[in-house]
């Protein structure tokens, strides 16, 4: 239990950080393919399924909840150190990724023309992609309710791909900032009792979180399904978005702090998010 707890947290600090995927971490965990499959079969295995999610997802909302300032300082004030320590933690997951292409031919154009594909799609989304700037106030109609839901949809979309960032995405979408801003103007809300405050954040939240669950169910179904009829060629396609995803971390990383120094702390860094990743992985 605690052990998917902490999972979950490292679920959702990746999704905190726009260019680390949530779906990589669960690969990287071994969680994926049961995470898939307890969210398809929740109606008929309920009682199993819910010992997996109910866990995963609590630890999930917990680091959302509790770490988004933390990981918004730590961006800000050491961005080279913490980018490095997810670019580990995304590439001690290949070992385990590796383990299910096993004995399959990489050169055999079934295989590599995803790898090359998805690959490129996240260079491309980081090239892209860019900073959004400050918040924006929001207010709540009903087209907006509409739009906040179409956006958690397409968010938790890609947020279950492994190697696409769902925070990314946010990005590029123009509502990463305003949706950290509107958490953390909750949390303060219910810390100081201020009723109005929390309502209208729920104004917001509510319709992108119904979004988010709708999201997820309908991108785990087409997941299943691709999964039952080219499971190789898929995992393929993984491989290609997770060695992808630290270039593009690195590509999306602010450089004009580094000196050696900042750069072997980040090394190390990286490799305590590659332990971690290590023992957080696997069964």
């Amino acid at each position: 239990m605690l052990k998917m707890l902490l999972q979950g947290m490292v679920v959702g600090i990746a999704n905190i950080i726009p260019g680390v995927s949530g779906g990589t971490m669960m690969v990287a965990m071994g969680l994926y393919d049961k995470l898939i499959h307890s969210i398809t079969h929740l109606k008929s295995e309920f009682k199993e399924s819910m010992k997996l999610l109910l866990p995963i997802f609590l630890g999930a909302g917990l680091a959302i909840v509790i770490l988004s300032r933390l990981f918004e300082f730590l961006l800000e004030e050491y961005p080279i150190p913490t980018n490095f320590a997810f670019c580990g933690l995304i590439a001690g997951s290949l070992p385990f990724i590796f383990k299910k292409v096993k004995g399959s031919s990489p050169a055999k154009p079934i295989n590599w023309i995803p790898l090359v594909l998805f690959f490129a799609v996240v260079i491309l989304m980081a090239v892209m992609g860019e900073g959004e700037g400050t918040a924006n106030v929001l207010h709540v109609d009903l087209f907006q309710v509409i739009i906040l839901f179409l956006v958690g949809v397409i968010a938790a979309a890609t947020m279950v791909i492994p190697g696409v960032s769902g925070s990314m995405m946010l990005m590029l979408l123009g509502y990463y900032a305003t949706i950290l801003s509107y958490v953390n103007q909750t949390v303060d809300s219910i810390m100081n009792i201020d009723v109005n405050s929390f309502i209208g954040c729920c104004g917001v939240l509510v319709p992108f979180g119904i979004g988010v669950v709708v999201g997820i169910f309908l991108i785990a179904k087409l997941i299943e399904w691709i999964f039952s009829r080219w499971e190789i060629p898929a995992y393929y396609a993984i491989i290609g978005l997770i060695v992808a995803s630290p270039i593009a971390i690195l590509l999306k990383t602010d450089w004009s702090m580094a000196s050696v120094g900042i750069i072997l702390i980040g090394i190390v860094t990286f490799a305590a998010g590659w332990f971690a990743a290590s023992k957080l992985g696997g069964e």
